[in-house]
């Protein structure tokens, strides 16, 4: 869904609209709120039941629609084109990249609220939108950056498990067992255990997921802290926003450096279902796992090398450039150490991209970023090159069908550049954002009753006598 269709009889909403002209030219509604109504649970309590009622309405009316056929090729390859989820949060299309609830990156760096004039997004505010479809105004972003405060308190026990592990664990695991440890929070398994409603499920859930979200940077931070500053933590500024006061708890106050971890949250808190961490989060959620059980799965998801392990490895590339050609790099070098590392039968870390068909919007913005802060960084200007140098050979390589750099291509050299360096520990910053987005999803999972996923899965020799009769 694009964006909820209209208010229930009851609602207490009051909604202006504006008209954004899309990048086609078209026209863009956008349903902007109103400063009546600051608690997001109870706007969410509204939009369900009208939400629930266009479900059965779809299921009823179209139940039997076709969405396409299934061939052997989407069966071995990783069930890549197949249509088999419901995810409300957002939408990924191949050519014009990622819209949250209808909203591409710059549209909604246009119309979210900012910390700064002229600054970027809040994440507060995409939470918002992502869970309601509505643009918030900065009176209810504030009011949610507040609450989001309000539940970060995070448990002795908690540290205690991470400590528990040898420092020299990798930061993923380290905070996948933070998240483990505050399971035993969970408010939806002491409501389910207690006997509770379907109907209700996604009440207890919300809590999870707003207290989740709201407990992960001082997790987040406390790890990197551990690992990389001796173990000396820093406590939070009840001032600062939810991405700010993270980059503050990691040690990073330069204000640059703020605005660039509200950038980052936002652009990485979701990315449609179909990628391993979203789709295991809403797979795992579907068992009625509570949502600690179904985050901590995601990110065992995201912390592989072919998912959100690659802004590390993308970065540890770059230098490995510098360090065999200098930093004067010309093209040629450029082009011949891009062909070393494919002949080695390794690949150009962030680039290509396994829906995308075109540059990630995600990169160009983080581009625009370093265009306006950091121009002259050298790490930046490689990146630049690589822009010119990688796609072509790819493309000449016949092999890939997105020559073009993805988000990891560029978020490591920006972290670097304020003094995050540390690249094993770049995937746990992923992992805080894009808890914004598995989270809301399962919510609305939760709250549309959707059922427990079971696709069907055959063997090799199925296939062949599927293939053999299909042919006869």
């Amino acid at each position: 869904m694009a964006f909820f269709r209209g208010l229930t009889a009851v609602s207490r909403l009051r909604s202006r609209v504006t008209q954004e002209a899309t990048a086609l030219g078209g026209v863009r509604w956008l349903q902007m709120q109103s400063a009546s109504d600051l608690d997001l649970r109870s706007q969410l309590q509204e939009l369900i039941p009208e939400q629930q009622d266009r479900l059965k309405k779809l299921k009823s009316e179209h139940g039997k629609v076709q969405l396409g056929n299934i061939n052997v090729d989407m069966v071995l390859g990783g069930m890549r084109g197949m249509i088999g989820m419901l995810w409300e949060t957002s939408l990924l299309d191949p050519e014009e990249g990622i819209r949250f609830r209808g909203l591409s990156i710059p549209e909604c760096q246009k119309v979210l609220p900012t910390a700064i004039e002229g600054g970027e997004p809040l994440p507060e505010g995409l939470l918002w939108l992502l869970l309601t479809g509505k643009v918030p105004t900065k009176e209810q972003v504030n009011a949610l950056s507040k609450e989001l405060l309000a539940r970060s308190s995070v448990p002795a026990h908690v540290y205690k498990a991470i400590d528990a592990l040898p420092v020299t664990a990798h930061p993923m695991t380290q905070f996948t067992t933070g998240v483990m440890a505050l399971q035993v929070e969970s408010e939806f398994q002491k409501a389910y255990d207690k006997g509770l409603s379907k109907t209700k499920f996604w009440e207890p859930t919300y809590e999870d997921v707003l207290n989740l979200i709201a407990r992960l940077p001082p997790v987040a931070s406390y790890v990197y802290r551990r690992i990389f500053k001796d173990g000396k933590s820093i406590e939070a500024d009840n001032a600062l926003d939810y991405a700010a006061n993270f980059s503050h708890m990691l040690g990073f106050d330069d204000p640059k450096m703020l605005e660039l971890m509200r950038l980052y949250v936002t652009i990485h808190t979701d990315h449609e279902g179909g990628n391993v961490s979203a789709h295991t989060g809403h797979l795992v959620g579907s068992a009625l796992s509570d949502p600690y059980l179904s985050f901590a799965a995601a990110l065992n998801g995201l912390a592989g090398p072919l998912h959100g392990l690659a802004n590390q490895e993308v970065l540890v590339w770059i230098k490995s450039v510098i360090e065999e050609t200098g930093s004067d790099v010309t093209t040629d070098q450029l082009k011949d150490y891009v062909w070393k590392t494919l002949k080695s039968g390794k690949v150009v870390p962030g680039f290509g991209h396994g829906v995308l068909r075109k540059t990630d919007p995600r990169y160009s913005c983080q581009r625009e970023f370093a265009l306006k802060h950091l121009p002259e960084d050298p790490l930046f200007q490689l990146v630049s090159k690589l822009y010119e140098v990688v796609p072509p050979i790819l493309t000449e390589l016949g092999k890939v069908k997105n020559p073009w750099p993805n988000v990891d291509a560029h978020s490591g050299v920006l972290l670097n550049h304020f003094g995050l360096s540390e690249a094993r520990y770049y995937t746990v910053l992923f992992g805080v954002s894009r808890s914004m987005g598995i989270g809301s999803q399962l919510i609305w999972d939760r709250a549309l009753g959707l059922p427990l996923e079971r696709p069907k899965s055959v063997t090799m020799e199925w296939l062949e006598n599927y293939c053999k009769n299909k042919a006869a």
